[in-house]
């Protein structure tokens, strides 16, 4: 079976954070680059500040969903988190 990746990208000239999970983040960010659709497609400087991998997609999805409340409650989390990759 194939890892899967928690990953945070920021966005400057948005001062925004998106996060998601997927099998490749290489190719996941490409398309998030080149995107005209979705949340993602409003800025074309996206870059990725922290990541995770995991080997069941159960724990990838948990983890996804518990740093997505902390994007909505608690910002300063997400810049904790991504300034220690």
């Amino acid at each position: 079976m194939s890892k899967l990746y928690v990953y945070i990208l920021f966005s400057e000239s948005l001062n925004g954070y998106y996060i998601g999970s997927t099998q490749s983040i290489d190719n996941r960010l490409k398309k998030h680059l080149q995107s005209n659709k979705g949340f993602t497609s409003k800025a074309k400087d996206w870059l990725l500040v922290y990541s995770e991998t995991f080997e069941t997609r159960t724990g990838a999805v948990r983890r996804e969903r518990q740093i997505k409340k902390w994007k909505s409650r608690r910002r300063g989390c997400l810049k904790c988190l991504a300034s220690s990759s």
